[in-house]
Protein backbone atom coordinates (compact mmCIF):
# COMPACT_ATOMS: atom_id res chain seq x y z
CA UNK A 1 0.00 0.00 0.00
CA UNK A 2 2.79 2.38 0.96
CA UNK A 3 4.62 1.56 -2.31
CA UNK A 4 1.48 2.38 -4.34
CA UNK A 5 1.14 5.72 -2.56
CA UNK A 6 4.83 6.47 -3.20
CA UNK A 7 4.49 5.65 -6.90
CA UNK A 8 1.36 7.81 -7.13
CA UNK A 9 3.16 10.73 -5.50
CA UNK A 10 6.07 10.35 -7.92
CA UNK A 11 3.68 10.38 -10.90
CA UNK A 12 1.90 13.45 -9.55
CA UNK A 13 5.23 15.20 -8.94
CA UNK A 14 6.43 14.47 -12.49
CA UNK A 15 3.11 15.66 -13.86
CA UNK A 16 3.30 18.85 -11.81
CA UNK A 17 6.85 19.61 -12.93
CA UNK A 18 5.95 18.93 -16.57
CA UNK A 19 2.94 21.20 -16.22
CA UNK A 20 5.07 23.97 -14.69
CA UNK A 21 7.65 23.62 -17.49
CA UNK A 22 4.89 23.84 -20.10
CA UNK A 23 3.40 26.88 -18.34
CA UNK A 24 6.79 28.67 -18.34
CA UNK A 25 7.19 27.96 -22.06
CA UNK A 26 3.69 29.16 -22.78
CA UNK A 27 4.46 32.46 -21.03
CA UNK A 28 7.70 32.97 -22.96
CA UNK A 29 7.67 35.64 -25.66
CA UNK A 30 9.98 35.40 -28.67
CA UNK A 31 11.43 38.25 -30.70
CA UNK A 32 13.71 37.70 -33.67
CA UNK A 33 14.22 38.15 -37.36
CA UNK A 34 16.66 38.83 -40.17
CA UNK A 35 18.52 42.03 -41.03
CA UNK A 36 19.65 42.34 -44.64
CA UNK A 37 22.72 44.55 -45.16
CA UNK A 38 23.21 44.99 -41.40
CA UNK A 39 24.79 48.20 -40.09
CA UNK A 40 25.99 46.56 -36.86
CA UNK A 41 26.10 43.12 -35.27
CA UNK A 42 23.18 43.60 -32.89
CA UNK A 43 19.56 44.57 -32.33
CA UNK A 44 18.68 46.31 -29.06
CA UNK A 45 15.14 46.14 -27.65
CA UNK A 46 13.88 48.98 -25.44
CA UNK A 47 10.83 49.66 -23.31
CA UNK A 48 10.64 53.43 -22.83
CA UNK A 49 14.29 54.28 -22.06
CA UNK A 50 15.17 50.92 -20.51
CA UNK A 51 17.17 48.33 -22.41
CA UNK A 52 15.25 45.05 -22.28
CA UNK A 53 17.75 42.89 -24.14
CA UNK A 54 20.47 42.92 -26.78
CA UNK A 55 20.37 40.30 -29.53
CA UNK A 56 23.47 39.47 -31.58
CA UNK A 57 23.19 38.63 -35.27
CA UNK A 58 24.52 35.23 -36.34
CA UNK A 59 26.47 34.48 -39.52
CA UNK A 60 23.18 34.45 -41.46
CA UNK A 61 22.26 37.94 -40.22
CA UNK A 62 19.51 36.47 -38.04
CA UNK A 63 18.72 36.88 -34.36
CA UNK A 64 16.29 35.34 -31.88
CA UNK A 65 15.67 35.89 -28.21
CA UNK A 66 13.34 34.93 -25.38
CA UNK A 67 11.53 37.54 -23.33
CA UNK A 68 10.36 35.88 -20.14
CA UNK A 69 7.38 37.50 -18.44
CA UNK A 70 7.19 40.27 -21.04
CA UNK A 71 4.64 42.95 -20.29
CA UNK A 72 2.09 43.94 -22.90
CA UNK A 73 2.81 47.29 -24.50
CA UNK A 74 4.93 49.43 -26.78
CA UNK A 75 8.60 48.64 -27.30
CA UNK A 76 11.10 49.81 -29.86
CA UNK A 77 14.12 48.15 -31.38
CA UNK A 78 17.31 49.80 -32.59
CA UNK A 79 19.70 48.62 -35.28
CA UNK A 80 22.54 50.90 -36.33
CA UNK A 81 21.11 54.41 -36.36
CA UNK A 82 17.54 53.35 -37.17
CA UNK A 83 14.69 52.38 -34.89
CA UNK A 84 11.03 51.41 -35.07
CA UNK A 85 8.22 50.80 -32.60
CA UNK A 86 6.52 47.45 -32.05
CA UNK A 87 3.69 46.22 -29.85
CA UNK A 88 4.35 43.03 -27.90
CA UNK A 89 1.98 40.85 -25.91
CA UNK A 90 2.96 37.88 -23.70
CA UNK A 91 3.46 34.63 -25.67
CA UNK A 92 3.98 36.49 -28.97
CA UNK A 93 6.54 35.03 -31.36
CA UNK A 94 7.26 38.12 -33.42
CA UNK A 95 9.69 37.82 -36.31
CA UNK A 96 10.79 40.73 -38.48
CA UNK A 97 12.61 41.10 -41.77
CA UNK A 98 14.11 44.30 -43.15
CA UNK A 99 16.75 45.69 -45.46
CA UNK A 100 18.70 48.58 -43.94
CA UNK A 101 18.93 50.27 -47.34
CA UNK A 102 15.19 50.99 -46.98
CA UNK A 103 14.69 50.35 -43.29
CA UNK A 104 11.04 51.27 -42.77
CA UNK A 105 9.81 50.51 -46.28
CA UNK A 106 11.06 46.91 -46.19
CA UNK A 107 10.10 46.14 -42.58
CA UNK A 108 7.58 43.29 -42.39
CA UNK A 109 6.53 41.00 -39.56
CA UNK A 110 5.55 37.33 -39.33
CA UNK A 111 4.52 35.00 -36.53
CA UNK A 112 2.19 35.55 -33.61
CA UNK A 113 1.67 39.29 -33.12
CA UNK A 114 2.59 40.11 -36.71
CA UNK A 115 -0.76 41.47 -37.85
CA UNK A 116 -0.94 44.25 -35.29
CA UNK A 117 2.66 45.28 -35.97
CA UNK A 118 2.20 45.26 -39.73
CA UNK A 119 -0.72 47.68 -39.43
CA UNK A 120 1.40 49.93 -37.17
CA UNK A 121 4.20 50.13 -39.73
CA UNK A 122 1.57 50.77 -42.42
CA UNK A 123 0.33 53.73 -40.35
CA UNK A 124 3.87 55.07 -40.15
CA UNK A 125 4.51 54.73 -43.89
CA UNK A 126 1.13 56.23 -44.80
CA UNK A 127 1.89 59.26 -42.67
CA UNK A 128 5.24 59.69 -44.43
CA UNK A 129 3.47 59.66 -47.82
CA UNK A 130 0.83 62.15 -46.68
CA UNK A 131 3.47 64.73 -45.80
CA UNK A 132 3.84 65.58 -49.49
CA UNK A 133 0.11 66.36 -49.83
CA UNK A 134 0.24 68.78 -46.93
CA UNK A 135 2.94 70.95 -48.53
CA UNK A 136 0.23 72.48 -50.73
CA UNK A 137 -2.63 72.09 -48.27
CA UNK A 138 -0.84 74.15 -45.60
CA UNK A 139 -1.00 77.16 -47.95
CA UNK A 140 -4.80 77.00 -48.20
CA UNK A 141 -7.32 78.99 -46.18
CA UNK A 142 -8.49 77.42 -42.88
CA UNK A 143 -11.87 76.34 -44.30
CA UNK A 144 -10.23 74.39 -47.13
CA UNK A 145 -7.56 72.92 -44.86
CA UNK A 146 -10.11 71.76 -42.30
CA UNK A 147 -12.46 70.24 -44.89
CA UNK A 148 -9.74 68.16 -46.56
CA UNK A 149 -8.08 67.18 -43.28
CA UNK A 150 -11.39 66.20 -41.68
CA UNK A 151 -12.05 63.92 -44.66
CA UNK A 152 -8.67 62.27 -44.20
CA UNK A 153 -9.37 61.86 -40.48
CA UNK A 154 -12.70 60.17 -41.29
CA UNK A 155 -10.87 57.65 -43.50
CA UNK A 156 -8.46 56.89 -40.64
CA UNK A 157 -11.36 56.28 -38.28
CA UNK A 158 -12.97 53.89 -40.79
CA UNK A 159 -9.69 51.94 -40.88
CA UNK A 160 -9.66 51.84 -37.09
CA UNK A 161 -13.29 50.71 -36.78
CA UNK A 162 -12.83 48.03 -39.45
CA UNK A 163 -9.83 46.63 -37.56
CA UNK A 164 -11.79 46.57 -34.30
CA UNK A 165 -14.69 44.72 -35.93
CA UNK A 166 -12.38 42.17 -37.55
CA UNK A 167 -10.40 41.64 -34.32
CA UNK A 168 -12.95 41.48 -31.49
CA UNK A 169 -10.44 39.84 -29.15
CA UNK A 170 -7.77 42.52 -29.55
CA UNK A 171 -6.67 44.11 -26.28
CA UNK A 172 -7.76 47.59 -25.23
CA UNK A 173 -4.10 48.54 -24.94
CA UNK A 174 -3.37 47.87 -28.59
CA UNK A 175 -6.63 49.42 -29.75
CA UNK A 176 -5.62 52.63 -28.05
CA UNK A 177 -2.15 52.56 -29.62
CA UNK A 178 -3.64 51.90 -33.06
CA UNK A 179 -6.05 54.82 -32.75
CA UNK A 180 -3.20 57.12 -31.76
CA UNK A 181 -1.06 55.85 -34.66
CA UNK A 182 -3.88 56.56 -37.12
CA UNK A 183 -5.29 59.84 -35.86
CA UNK A 184 -2.67 61.77 -33.90
CA UNK A 185 -0.52 62.57 -36.96
CA UNK A 186 -3.65 64.30 -38.33
CA UNK A 187 -4.17 66.20 -35.08
CA UNK A 188 -0.51 67.27 -35.22
CA UNK A 189 -1.12 68.74 -38.67
CA UNK A 190 -3.96 70.83 -37.27
CA UNK A 191 -1.63 72.16 -34.57
CA UNK A 192 1.19 72.90 -37.04
CA UNK A 193 -1.03 74.47 -39.69
CA UNK A 194 -1.04 78.09 -38.39
CA UNK A 195 2.75 78.42 -38.19
CA UNK A 196 3.34 76.73 -41.56
CA UNK A 197 0.61 78.82 -43.20
CA UNK A 198 2.27 82.00 -41.92
CA UNK A 199 5.50 81.11 -43.75
CA UNK A 200 3.69 81.30 -47.09
CA UNK A 201 1.23 84.12 -46.32
CA UNK A 202 1.97 87.45 -47.99
CA UNK A 203 1.63 89.32 -44.70
CA UNK A 204 3.49 86.63 -42.74
CA UNK A 205 0.72 86.41 -40.16
CA UNK A 206 -1.23 83.51 -38.70
CA UNK A 207 -4.57 82.61 -40.31
CA UNK A 208 -7.78 83.40 -38.46
CA UNK A 209 -9.42 80.17 -37.30
CA UNK A 210 -12.67 79.80 -35.38
CA UNK A 211 -13.11 77.83 -32.18
CA UNK A 212 -14.38 74.74 -34.02
CA UNK A 213 -11.02 74.33 -35.77
CA UNK A 214 -9.67 72.56 -32.69
CA UNK A 215 -12.81 70.61 -31.72
CA UNK A 216 -10.83 67.35 -31.64
CA UNK A 217 -8.97 68.58 -28.55
CA UNK A 218 -12.07 67.89 -26.44
CA UNK A 219 -11.42 64.14 -26.79
CA UNK A 220 -7.67 64.16 -26.21
CA UNK A 221 -5.96 63.38 -22.92
CA UNK A 222 -2.57 65.12 -22.97
CA UNK A 223 -1.40 63.36 -19.81
CA UNK A 224 -1.08 59.70 -20.78
CA UNK A 225 2.28 58.63 -19.37
CA UNK A 226 2.24 55.27 -21.15
CA UNK A 227 2.07 57.01 -24.54
CA UNK A 228 4.72 59.67 -24.07
CA UNK A 229 7.43 57.57 -25.70
CA UNK A 230 5.27 56.85 -28.77
CA UNK A 231 6.23 59.44 -31.43
CA UNK A 232 2.71 60.10 -32.84
CA UNK A 233 1.52 60.97 -29.33
CA UNK A 234 4.54 62.90 -28.02
CA UNK A 235 4.84 64.79 -31.32
CA UNK A 236 1.23 65.89 -31.03
CA UNK A 237 1.72 67.07 -27.44
CA UNK A 238 4.78 69.07 -28.46
CA UNK A 239 2.94 70.69 -31.40
CA UNK A 240 -0.03 71.46 -29.16
CA UNK A 241 2.19 73.12 -26.54
CA UNK A 242 3.94 75.29 -29.16
CA UNK A 243 0.62 76.27 -30.75
CA UNK A 244 -0.81 77.24 -27.38
CA UNK A 245 2.29 79.34 -26.72
CA UNK A 246 1.88 81.21 -30.00
CA UNK A 247 -1.72 81.83 -28.96
CA UNK A 248 -0.37 83.93 -26.06
CA UNK A 249 0.22 86.70 -28.62
CA UNK A 250 3.61 85.83 -30.12
CA UNK A 251 4.28 86.60 -33.77
CA UNK A 252 5.44 83.79 -36.11
CA UNK A 253 9.14 83.02 -35.68
CA UNK A 254 11.43 81.68 -38.37
CA UNK A 255 14.94 80.87 -37.20
CA UNK A 256 14.97 81.17 -33.43
CA UNK A 257 12.61 81.72 -30.54
CA UNK A 258 12.53 84.92 -28.50
CA UNK A 259 13.39 84.73 -24.79
CA UNK A 260 9.76 85.59 -23.94
CA UNK A 261 8.46 82.76 -26.13
CA UNK A 262 10.72 80.27 -24.37
CA UNK A 263 9.52 81.50 -20.97
CA UNK A 264 5.85 81.26 -21.97
CA UNK A 265 6.37 77.77 -23.38
CA UNK A 266 8.07 76.58 -20.18
CA UNK A 267 5.19 78.01 -18.14
CA UNK A 268 2.58 76.31 -20.32
CA UNK A 269 4.41 72.98 -19.95
CA UNK A 270 4.53 73.50 -16.19
CA UNK A 271 0.81 74.30 -16.00
CA UNK A 272 -0.69 71.90 -18.55
CA UNK A 273 1.34 68.70 -18.11
CA UNK A 274 0.32 66.94 -14.90
CA UNK A 275 2.66 63.94 -14.92
CA UNK A 276 5.87 65.10 -13.27
CA UNK A 277 8.11 62.73 -15.27
CA UNK A 278 6.61 63.89 -18.56
CA UNK A 279 6.74 67.52 -17.46
CA UNK A 280 10.42 67.17 -16.57
CA UNK A 281 11.20 65.68 -19.98
CA UNK A 282 9.42 68.44 -21.90
CA UNK A 283 10.98 71.16 -19.75
CA UNK A 284 14.50 69.88 -20.39
CA UNK A 285 13.94 69.25 -24.09
CA UNK A 286 12.57 72.76 -24.55
CA UNK A 287 15.32 74.55 -22.65
CA UNK A 288 18.17 72.62 -24.28
CA UNK A 289 16.78 72.74 -27.84
CA UNK A 290 16.09 76.50 -27.65
CA UNK A 291 19.57 77.12 -26.23
CA UNK A 292 21.26 75.11 -28.98
CA UNK A 293 19.03 76.53 -31.72
CA UNK A 294 20.38 80.05 -31.05
CA UNK A 295 23.88 78.72 -31.74
CA UNK A 296 25.49 81.29 -29.48
CA UNK A 297 26.58 81.64 -25.87
CA UNK A 298 23.92 84.24 -25.08
CA UNK A 299 22.04 82.94 -22.05
CA UNK A 300 18.33 83.37 -21.32
CA UNK A 301 18.86 83.38 -17.57
CA UNK A 302 15.15 83.66 -16.78
CA UNK A 303 14.47 80.48 -18.75
CA UNK A 304 17.26 78.62 -16.93
CA UNK A 305 15.95 79.85 -13.57
CA UNK A 306 12.38 78.82 -14.44
CA UNK A 307 13.57 75.36 -15.46
CA UNK A 308 15.52 74.90 -12.23
CA UNK A 309 12.42 75.89 -10.23
CA UNK A 310 9.92 73.79 -12.20
CA UNK A 311 11.78 70.52 -12.77
CA UNK A 312 11.93 67.92 -10.02
CA UNK A 313 14.52 65.74 -11.77
CA UNK A 314 17.72 66.33 -9.80
CA UNK A 315 19.93 64.71 -12.44
CA UNK A 316 18.50 67.00 -15.14
CA UNK A 317 18.88 70.05 -12.91
CA UNK A 318 22.52 69.21 -12.21
CA UNK A 319 23.25 68.85 -15.91
CA UNK A 320 21.47 72.10 -16.82
CA UNK A 321 23.34 73.93 -14.07
CA UNK A 322 26.55 72.48 -15.54
CA UNK A 323 25.52 73.72 -19.00
CA UNK A 324 24.99 77.18 -17.55
CA UNK A 325 28.37 77.10 -15.77
CA UNK A 326 30.10 75.85 -18.93
CA UNK A 327 28.70 78.75 -20.94
CA UNK A 328 30.14 81.23 -18.45
CA UNK A 329 33.58 79.59 -18.39
CA UNK A 330 34.54 80.82 -21.88
CA UNK A 331 34.55 84.58 -22.48
CA UNK A 332 34.00 86.18 -25.88
CA UNK A 333 37.02 88.10 -27.15
CA UNK A 334 39.45 86.22 -24.91
CA UNK A 335 41.79 83.36 -25.66
CA UNK A 336 40.84 79.81 -24.82
CA UNK A 337 42.26 78.41 -21.58
CA UNK A 338 45.36 76.36 -22.26
CA UNK A 339 44.90 72.59 -22.57
CA UNK A 340 46.32 69.72 -24.58
CA UNK A 341 44.57 67.27 -26.87
CA UNK A 342 45.74 63.81 -27.96
CA UNK A 343 45.64 62.47 -31.51
CA UNK A 344 45.05 58.84 -32.44
CA UNK A 345 48.78 58.09 -32.56
CA UNK A 346 48.79 59.12 -28.86
CA UNK A 347 50.77 62.30 -29.53
CA UNK A 348 49.83 65.34 -27.43
CA UNK A 349 49.24 68.79 -28.94
CA UNK A 350 48.87 72.22 -27.39
CA UNK A 351 45.52 73.66 -28.45
CA UNK A 352 47.09 77.11 -28.80
CA UNK A 353 49.79 75.85 -31.16
CA UNK A 354 47.30 73.78 -33.16
CA UNK A 355 45.01 76.72 -33.94
CA UNK A 356 47.67 79.47 -34.13
CA UNK A 357 46.98 81.92 -36.99
CA UNK A 358 44.00 79.85 -38.13
CA UNK A 359 40.26 80.40 -38.07
CA UNK A 360 39.16 77.29 -36.22
CA UNK A 361 36.04 75.24 -35.51
CA UNK A 362 36.51 73.18 -32.34
CA UNK A 363 33.85 70.52 -31.86
CA UNK A 364 33.79 68.75 -28.49
CA UNK A 365 31.65 65.63 -28.53
CA UNK A 366 30.63 62.67 -26.41
CA UNK A 367 29.14 59.51 -28.03
CA UNK A 368 26.43 59.58 -25.37
CA UNK A 369 24.94 62.75 -26.88
CA UNK A 370 25.53 62.63 -30.64
CA UNK A 371 25.79 59.81 -33.16
CA UNK A 372 28.91 59.41 -35.26
CA UNK A 373 26.86 59.27 -38.46
CA UNK A 374 25.13 62.60 -37.80
CA UNK A 375 28.33 64.23 -36.62
CA UNK A 376 30.29 63.10 -39.68
CA UNK A 377 27.61 64.13 -42.19
CA UNK A 378 27.27 67.57 -40.61
CA UNK A 379 31.02 68.18 -40.35
CA UNK A 380 31.58 67.06 -43.95
CA UNK A 381 28.88 69.46 -45.13
CA UNK A 382 30.27 72.40 -43.13
CA UNK A 383 33.93 71.75 -43.98
CA UNK A 384 33.11 71.60 -47.69
CA UNK A 385 31.10 74.82 -47.41
CA UNK A 386 33.88 76.57 -45.47
CA UNK A 387 37.17 74.99 -46.65
CA UNK A 388 39.27 77.89 -45.29
CA UNK A 389 38.23 77.12 -41.72
CA UNK A 390 40.13 74.44 -39.78
CA UNK A 391 37.84 71.79 -38.29
CA UNK A 392 39.05 69.87 -35.24
CA UNK A 393 36.88 67.11 -33.74
CA UNK A 394 37.67 66.41 -30.08
CA UNK A 395 36.17 63.47 -28.20
CA UNK A 396 35.64 64.21 -24.52
CA UNK A 397 35.00 60.87 -22.79
CA UNK A 398 38.67 59.97 -22.38
CA UNK A 399 38.55 56.88 -24.62
CA UNK A 400 40.94 56.50 -27.55
CA UNK A 401 38.37 54.66 -29.64
CA UNK A 402 35.30 55.46 -31.77
CA UNK A 403 37.26 57.17 -34.50
CA UNK A 404 34.92 58.56 -37.15
CA UNK A 405 35.83 56.71 -40.32
CA UNK A 406 34.47 59.27 -42.79
CA UNK A 407 36.45 62.17 -41.31
CA UNK A 408 40.16 62.88 -41.74
CA UNK A 409 41.94 61.15 -38.88
CA UNK A 410 44.46 64.02 -38.71
CA UNK A 411 41.66 66.29 -37.50
CA UNK A 412 40.40 63.94 -34.79
CA UNK A 413 41.53 64.06 -31.18
CA UNK A 414 40.43 63.10 -27.67
CA UNK A 415 40.92 64.38 -24.13
CA UNK A 416 41.04 62.55 -20.81
CA UNK A 417 38.50 63.10 -18.07
CA UNK A 418 41.00 65.09 -15.98
CA UNK A 419 41.90 67.39 -18.88
CA UNK A 420 41.75 71.11 -18.13
CA UNK A 421 39.18 71.53 -20.92
CA UNK A 422 36.68 69.54 -18.85
CA UNK A 423 36.17 72.67 -16.75
CA UNK A 424 34.01 74.08 -19.57
CA UNK A 425 32.61 70.71 -20.73
CA UNK A 426 31.07 69.50 -17.48
CA UNK A 427 27.55 69.00 -18.92
CA UNK A 428 29.04 66.42 -21.37
CA UNK A 429 26.74 67.75 -24.10
CA UNK A 430 28.11 68.66 -27.52
CA UNK A 431 29.86 72.03 -27.69
CA UNK A 432 31.34 73.97 -30.60
CA UNK A 433 33.73 76.89 -30.06
CA UNK A 434 34.72 79.23 -32.90
CA UNK A 435 38.15 80.87 -32.63
CA UNK A 436 39.56 83.43 -35.08
CA UNK A 437 43.12 83.54 -36.44
CA UNK A 438 44.13 85.86 -33.60
CA UNK A 439 43.23 83.16 -31.09
CA UNK A 440 40.16 85.04 -29.84
CA UNK A 441 36.86 83.27 -29.11
CA UNK A 442 34.14 84.65 -31.42
CA UNK A 443 31.43 82.17 -30.39
CA UNK A 444 31.72 80.15 -27.22
CA UNK A 445 28.68 77.92 -27.72
CA UNK A 446 27.91 77.48 -31.40
CA UNK A 447 25.65 74.56 -32.27
CA UNK A 448 26.40 71.81 -34.73
CA UNK A 449 22.66 71.12 -34.97
CA UNK A 450 21.39 74.59 -35.89
CA UNK A 451 21.24 76.46 -39.19
CA UNK A 452 21.87 79.59 -37.14
CA UNK A 453 25.50 78.40 -37.05
CA UNK A 454 26.00 79.35 -40.71
CA UNK A 455 26.12 83.17 -40.27
CA UNK A 456 28.74 82.78 -37.55
CA UNK A 457 30.91 80.67 -39.86
CA UNK A 458 30.43 83.17 -42.68
CA UNK A 459 31.63 85.97 -40.41
CA UNK A 460 34.56 83.88 -39.18
CA UNK A 461 35.53 83.20 -42.79
CA UNK A 462 35.82 86.95 -43.44
CA UNK A 463 38.33 87.54 -40.63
Amino acid sequence: MNNKILILLQILTIGFLTSCDREVKEKTTYFGGKIINPKSNKVILYSMEQVIDTFLLDENQKFIGELKEANEGLYYFVHGNENQYIYIEPTDSLMLRLNTWDFDETLVFAGKGAERNNILIDCFLEDEKEKKNFYKLNKQQPEVFKKVTDSLLAIKLVTYNDYILEHPNETEGFNEVLKVALTFPIYSRFERYPIIYSKYAEDGNFPEVDASFYDYRKNIDINKDTMMYFPPYSRYIRNYLYNETYAQGHKPMRNKYTPDFTLDLLNIIDNRIKSQNTKNAFLKQTLVSHFYNKSSDQINLEAFDLFLKSSTNEKDKTQIQSLLNDSKAITLGNELPHFEITDYTNADHSIHKLIKNKNSFLLFWNPEYVSKSYLSSRVIYLSEKFPEINFHIIKTDGKDEDKIEKLDIKNQFYINKDNLAQTFLSSKMTRTILVDHNGKVVNGYASLYSNNLIPYLENLNKK
